[in-house]
């Protein structure tokens, strides 16, 4: 019988196992490169996994030392480096934070969109077009990139859903009021 407290369990459950799957498929993707997703790296992967949203380096540090009391923030800052540049994880440079890229082993550095109340991020896939015309317009203009990801901030299905519902109301309202 289903009740509350096992549908509970199952996607804790579920969720336990993603995280492994992921972890299991970050470090098969590093093997093949010659790299190695040390314990420590591991563990700030397993982090931002379970986060599921931007999260500041600080908070990582924190949660960190929950499990491992003498890390340092050079610790972390060097986990975070490594998962930069073997491209598991973006930096959100808007608010100095860092997230899981979606696809683990096919990060294109595609649009980030960044929730401003919950710090949720979804990334659309790679836009080829939109991509091509900024690109003209940043050369026309004759500036030189230092980087080309591409950060839209907004507010998540999610924190939207939780916004007072009567603010919308009294928009609606007042529009019928008008016609």
């Amino acid at each position: 019988m289903n009740t509350p407290a096992n549908d509970a369990q199952s996607h804790t459950d579920s969720s336990a196992d993603a995280l492994q799957a992921a972890v299991t498929m970050a470090d098969d993707y590093c093997r093949e490169r010659g790299q190695k997703l040390t314990p420590i790296r591991r563990t700030v992967l397993e982090l931002l996994l379970a986060s599921g949203r931007a999260t500041k380096a600080y908070t990582l540090l924190d949660e960190m030392r929950a499990m491992h009391p003498n890390a340092s923030p050079p610790t972390v800052y060097r986990a975070l480096d490594f998962l930069l540049s073997a491209g598991l994880i973006h930096r959100i440079e808007s608010i100095n934070a860092f997230t899981v890229c979606h696809d683990l082993t096919h990060c294109q550095h595609g649009v980030l969109i960044v929730c401003q109340q919950c710090g949720r991020v979804t990334e659309l896939p790679q836009q080829k077009q939109l991509r091509q015309s900024l690109m003209s317009q940043v050369e026309a203009s004759g500036y030189r990139l230092a980087g080309d990801d591409i950060e839209l901030k907004g507010i998540c299905p999610a924190c939207q859903a939780a916004e007072d519902p009567s603010a919308h109301k009294h928009d609606h309202d007042h529009d019928h009021a008008s016609h």
